[in-house]
C-alpha cells in the first residue's frame, strides 16, 4: 500500500491512521509518501489527496474507507 499525501492535510492525517491501522491488524506493510516526490503525481492527483494506492492502482481518494479497505486486502490475499 502506497498513501500519497502532504503535510499539513488533514485528510492526510485520517487516512493515515486507517491505513497505519489496518496495515497493523492484517500484517500489511505500507509507505507514506509526499506527492511533490513525482511530478505525475502531482498531475493526476493535485486535487484529490490523499490517494491510496494498492498494488499500483488508486484504491481510494480523499477519504480511505476502513472496512473497504480491508475487505480488498482481504480477497487480495496480500495479508500477513
Amino acid at each position: 500500500m502506497t498513501l500519497i499525501g502532504r503535510p499539513g492535510c488533514h485528510l492526510c492525517a485520517q487516512a493515515r491512521e486507517v491505513v497505519a491501522r489496518v496495515g497493523a491488524d492484517l500484517g500489511v506493510s505500507w509507505e507514506e509518501r509526499v506527492i511533490t516526490d513525482d511530478p505525475a503525481w502531482v498531475r493526476d492527483y493535485r486535487e484529490t489527496i490523499p490517494v491510496l494506492l494498492l498494488d499500483g492502482r488508486v484504491h481510494a481518494a480523499l477519504r480511505v474507507d476502513e472496512v473497504r479497505l480491508r475487505d480488498a486486502l482481504l480477497r487480495s490475499g496480500d495479508t500477513g
